[in-house]
């Protein structure tokens, strides 16, 4: 955050085209010494560490996976939409997850079997449910910076079966997080993302009674060879499962 007001952010680009800041690099460092002096035993996978080979990750049964900012271009707008993302992933499933919006001053945080939370900006914690869209207009959330034809159509199918709708824009893996305290029931992502974009918020929906599924109903899984995610829905109702196909 002491980064975030200057007009300075040292940007580059990496081979993806994607940027990369100095504050990317400045969480990646806390987030990494602080996790390896709480559990020293643990391998540690950040999106800004050097890349690790299958062969050595294949072995490992409980690591932290994380995103030090995700949503680097919101970051570079100063709209606040960006988050350091901290997941804890065993045998291949997120079994706590952390997602903190620093420019906002709300955290939201579950681990499996206890339930999925929010911070407050004023310092209060709730506990988070989704919601039932059945109840209400059906909300579906969208990414800010990543649309496009395929998104387009999907939501054309999707209103042919359901009906209308209410669309919220929003940056980052937050996303995931309205749906997981019910204010959005549905988060179409057809588009690339990695492990460390979703794992952290994926235990908050799951916890928060949600699920985040690839196109066939499978849950998102992590250490895998390629790191790149399938095509994913989040969902705060099962039900909207059979909607989603085609």
């Amino acid at each position: 955050m002491g980064i975030y007001p200057q007009s300075d952010y040292a940007e580059s680009y990496k081979e993806d085209s994607s940027p990369v800041t100095r504050a990317d690099m400045a969480s990646h460092d806390i987030c990494t010494g602080l996790l390896s002096n709480l559990t020293p035993e643990l391998p540690i996978l950040s999106e800004e560490s050097k890349m690790i080979p299958y062969a050595e990750r294949k072995s490992w049964k409980n690591y932290w996976l994380i995103d030090p900012l995700d949503g680097t271009k919101e970051f570079i707008k100063r709209n606040g939409e960006f988050t350091v993302n901290i997941a804890l992933i065993e045998e291949g499933t997120p079994v706590l997850g952390v997602v903190c919006a620093p420019a906002l001053d709300i955290t939201y945080y579950a681990a499996k079997g206890k339930g999925a939370f929010k911070k407050e900006n004023d310092g209060n914690v709730r506990k988070i449910r989704v919601s039932d869209y059945k109840r209400d207009t059906l909300k579906i959330v969208a990414s800010r910076s990543h649309k496009g034809e395929r998104l387009e159509n999907f939501l054309k199918r999707l209103s042919s079966k359901i009906g209308a709708f209410e669309c919220v824009s929003m940056g980052s893996s937050l996303k995931l997080c309205l749906v997981a305290e019910g204010v959005a029931h549905i988060y179409p992502r057809l588009g690339p993302t990695m492990e460390w974009d979703t794992a952290a918020a994926q235990c908050v929906v799951e916890e928060a009674g949600g699920r985040v599924v690839d196109t066939r109903g499978n849950p998102l899984r992590y250490n895998k060879e390629t790191l790149l995610n399938e095509d994913f829905i989040a969902l705060g109702s099962s039900e909207l499962l059979e909607y989603i196909s085609g």
